[in-house]
């Protein structure tokens, strides 16, 4: 079985060797995104439809050639159909097409949409998508906002779909948390935009938010170009970018400069066979799972040089700055070294545990850039002692709550950092960390169910009910309080990480199924990325016969499909897509863990 195992490890590292860059470190490969080839191909439809011309035909083409069976489409090409992705097409391809052209598209869409109870031409489907998000408008509202510029039902429905409050975008970011607004932390861009384009086409209007809103208008679309990065697109996501520009055009905005920049980030990320993924790609966090998949072969895998290579690029891309877009203090890492990333509370310790990682031989060269990335997220902790993704206190909406797997993910970052560099820290820096760690503990052991689960926020899957994934919850926060335990940092509290470490051992045990695999619960198909990570978290705790028949599901699966990657990712509200390197990293965990544990 060793054997088998160093056998596989050395192919697949060689396959993750050759995955990287030029520069030394992985980008990945985010799926292509129906969604975001709809929104981009509207965007330039109304921006200059003639200009244009070869992208939109390029776009809807993929969409013809990616079309699910029953005529609906869903986020990724691996993906069911689902009705707000489907809606954006239908509305996209009938905005952009003239005469009877893509009819048979439309007509197959159409009747997707039937069976769903959304007729295109009713002013019902705007209570509908509305009900299905629910509070959250973050997507809703600009769904609903595209579907009545295209002419799906009608420009009559603005007058159904609910003004976002663009002017308290004015306001200072300390007020945001205290709003109560209807979008997430990271979709002010949407909130502004669309909510300006709903401003001018909605009839029925209050004399005095008319005015209040009229005199917005001006500094909201300066505050729009200040936060917007020189690459021109917002998060560097497409969707978002698409939909801002999209909303300006037809507003009357046509030759702003946010717009001008918001065009030309969406044809120059264009895909040649003419679709978009959702993001330009996640690099930074496909570089730091690369790095910690390889766990302690790291030296096998990685010369001297190359690991340089990489610290050198991380460090480079740390955020020494008052971010523009949300006001975030220095210290922090995003998902990607473009200019639109933001800081967030799960790359920001992913690049931290990497950084050790690659600098075990002379951790101080990284002491720095820890130490900042440490007080970030300090800074960044909520009062339930759990970690939110960008922005303190948030809360009202699910994607800006404190979460399971961010918190597991700080707890060991924070426990790696203060193992290493114990008499470096003075006594107040190792207080503050305590603190927080305590507090992280106290939240994780709050959240874990009952039967043992931990559930994700930005993970789910699309088939369990809810779509949700405590199977990739529960593998990720028990393999980081296993970890945890390792730098015996906290050690007062180890019979709590134990305690909830068997919980979360025992709860995987429970769902795996008959064939070895693991899905995102309890009987649901299996995938790579699942199973991989099961073993892991499991594999440190014992339960060699459970590992054993989830390797050897790994190594059939793999061996007959290859390493395929399977939609698990939530991008934007309910957005899913899929990541080559999930699986590829994840594989490789586990059989370093595996490994690890024979040896």
């Amino acid at each position: 079985m060793e054997t088998s195992f160093q056998s596989q490890f050395s192919e697949l590292s060689a396959i993750l060797l050759q995955k990287r860059n030029a520069s030394g470190y992985w980008e990945g490969r985010l799926s292509s995104s129906a969604l975001g080839v709809a929104v981009a191909i509207t965007a330039l439809h109304f921006y200059d439809a003639i200009l244009n011309k070869s992208e939109i035909l390029s776009g809807i083409a993929w969409l013809h050639s990616n079309i699910n069976n029953e005529g609906g489409f869903g986020d990724s090409p691996e993906s069911v159909s689902n009705v707000s992705t489907s809606l954006l097409c239908y509305s996209a391809v009938k905005v952009c097409s003239t005469n009877d052209q893509n009819r048979s598209l439309l007509l197959k869409i159409g009747d997707y949409l039937r069976l769903q109870n959304i007729d295109v031409n009713s002013e019902q489907l705007i209570p509908a998508i509305l009900e299905f998000y629910k509070t959250d408008r973050t997507f809703s509202v600009p769904i609903l906002t595209m579907c009545a510029l295209c002419d799906v039902p009608g420009k009559e429905a603005f007058d159904s779909i609910p003004q976002l409050p663009f002017e308290l975008s004015l306001l200072p970011r300390s007020f945001y948390r205290m709003l109560n607004l209807s979008v997430v932390s990271y979709a002010i861009p949407a909130l502004i935009a669309v909510g300006i384009a709903i401003f001018r086409f909605k009839k029925r209007k209050n004399p005095l938010m008319r005015w209040i809103r009229e005199a917005s208008v001006k500094k909201s679309l300066a505050l729009l170009r200040k936060i917007q990065p020189h690459s021109g697109g917002y998060l560097e996501a497409i969707p978002l970018t698409a939909f801002v520009c999209l909303c300006l055009v037809e507003s009357g905005y046509r030759n702003l400069e946010v717009v001008h920049d918001g065009m030309n980030f969406l044809k120059r990320t264009q895909r040649e066979d003419g679709s978009w993924p959702i993001d330009i790609d996640l690099s930074t966090w496909i570089t730091t799972l690369a790095v910690k998949s390889l766990r302690s072969n790291l030296d096998n895998v990685l010369t001297s040089a190359e690991k340089q290579q990489i610290t050198n690029h991380l460090l480079t891309i740390q955020n020494k700055q008052i971010h523009p877009f949300n006001g975030t203090q220095s210290g922090g890492w995003g998902w990607t070294s473009h200019a639109g990333s933001v800081p967030d509370g799960d790359d920001t310790p992913g690049t931290i545990l990497a950084l050790l990682a690659l600098n075990q031989d002379g951790p101080l060269v990284v002491q720095d850039a820890v130490f900042a990335g440490v007080g970030w997220l300090r800074r960044l902790q909520n009062s339930d002692g759990g970690f939110p993704t960008f922005s303190r206190g948030w809360g009202k909406l699910p994607f800006d709550q404190s979460c399971s797997d961010l918190t597991g993910h700080v707890i060991l970052a924070m426990a790696k950092t203060a193992h290493l560099f114990g008499n470096s820290l003075s006594q107040k820096q190792h207080s503050e960390i305590k603190k927080s760690f305590v507090r992280s503990v106290i939240y994780l052991e709050k959240h874990q169910d009952k039967s043992g689960f931990w559930l994700p926020l930005w993970f789910g899957n699309q088939n369990t009910p809810g779509h949700t994934n405590p199977v990739y919850g529960t593998a990720r926060v028990t393999s980081y309080l296993n970890e945890t335990l390792n730098t015996k940092f906290g050690n007062e509290y180890e019979i709590i990480l134990k305690r909830m470490i068997n919980r979360g051992c025992q709860y995987l045990v429970s769902v795996q199924n008959q064939d070895g695999s693991w899905g995102g619960a309890k009987a649901i198909s299996g995938s790579i990325e699942e199973t991989a990570l099961a073993v892991t978290a499991l594999v440190q705790n014992g339960f060699r016969e459970e590992c054993a028949s989830g390797m050897n599901w790994l190594y059939e699966k793999t061996k007959s499909d290859g390493i395929v990657a399977s939609p698990i990712g939530l991008y934007f509200a309910s957005l899913w897509y899929d990541e080559e390197m999930y699986s590829i990293t994840a594989y490789l965990e586990c059989l370093s863990a595996s490994m690890e544990t024979i040896l």
